[in-house]
């Protein structure tokens, strides 16, 4: 009897160390899902960035804090596994306060964000 006892106690030890690894590999899936990297081609220099879930009232905190993302330069913008929107608002400023929002991205399926900016004063954003 002894044997069954023993035997049962292992096929159940690895069963729950096989779900439990199922857990993890389910929340290193969907951990940092929103992920994403801004890229500046504006030809100005960014001084405030701020991204926010799409149904927020409030930007929150400037993402740059006190640097600036320079024309040409890239930001790789990271998110906690606890972030579960989807959709989220970009908002840039220059150094005069003049600034442009790109609203409800799907930053699940958006990987890089490229900011563009025409010498007839038009801007836009290119996704991939």
């Amino acid at each position: 009897m002894r044997t069954n006892k023993t035997t049962i106690k292992r096929m159940m030890l690895c069963l729950i160390a096989i779900v439990a690894v199922s857990l993890l590999a389910v929340t290193a899936a969907v951990a940092g899902e929103q992920d994403f990297t801004v890229v500046n081609k504006t030809g100005v220099e960014i001084h405030k960035l701020f991204v926010s879930p799409h149904r927020a009232d409030e930007w929150g905190e400037d993402i740059l804090g006190k640097d600036t993302l320079p024309d040409g330069e890239t930001l790789d913008i990271t998110f906690s596994k606890h972030a579960t929107a989807a959709h989220w608002d970009l908002r840039i400023e220059d150094s005069e306060g003049h600034s442009i929002e790109w609203e409800s991205l799907d930053l699940t399926v958006i990987s890089k964000v490229t900011l563009h900016h025409s010498k007839d004063g038009k801007v836009w954003a290119d996704v991939e």
